[in-house]
């Protein structure tokens, strides 16, 4: 199974699946949308990277990072801690999945460990899903929960989910790269 990771951040979450070595799973190449630590990453692993920068035109942006993938002819495209919403027409071409630090439908979008807190939530976790034309809102694939401690901050919390996050997306990996890579489905 080849896959393209999408990344704009610090790159942890592009550590684990780089580090994992999992069987039948081929890294192609990260992207990036800036440059970030992701980046250093996968040349750490030798993945070739390359930065499609964010435009003022949106659509001429989209189509370039879709050329940028397409080069790869990737199976599956992985979104790991990636910051952009993906065009329809990316997602008609490719299958992406991506990451997300709450226990979706709960808690979407940039600042789910902080709703989590702010909702006085008792648990909380990660989710690995299809990724659609809405915010964090397409078919959930895998979750792992997360209790919420009386003393938990947002850093603190958010540490203990994205232990959880690396773990989930590699074990997600892993049986997309034994099993197939499954239809998306709506439940």
């Amino acid at each position: 199974m080849k896959i393209v990771l999408l990344a704009s951040g610090a790159g942890s979450l592009a550590r684990a699946v780089c580090q994992a070595q999992v069987a039948n799973l081929q890294i192609a190449a990260l992207i990036s949308d800036k440059q970030c630590l992701a980046l250093d990453v996968a040349r750490d692993h030798e993945i070739p990277t390359h930065v499609v920068e964010m435009r003022n035109d949106r659509a001429e942006w989209s189509s370039e990072l879709e050329a940028a993938v397409q080069k790869y002819s990737p199976d599956l495209v992985v979104s790991v801690g990636f910051m952009r919403i993906l065009s329809s027409s990316f997602l008609k071409k490719f299958k992406t999945i991506n990451t997300h630090p709450a226990l979706l439908p709960l808690f979407p979008g940039a600042h789910a460990v902080r709703d989590a807190l702010a909702a006085d939530a008792s648990v909380t976790g990660t989710t690995v899903h299809w990724v659609d034309e809405g915010v964090d809102t397409g078919p959930v694939i895998a979750q792992k929960e997360i209790a919420i401690h009386s003393g938990d901050d947002e850093a603190s919390l958010h540490e203990r989910i994205k232990i959880a996050e690396r773990l989930l997306i590699v074990e997600t990996l892993s049986h997309f790269a034994s099993q197939g890579i499954p239809e998306i489905t709506n439940g």
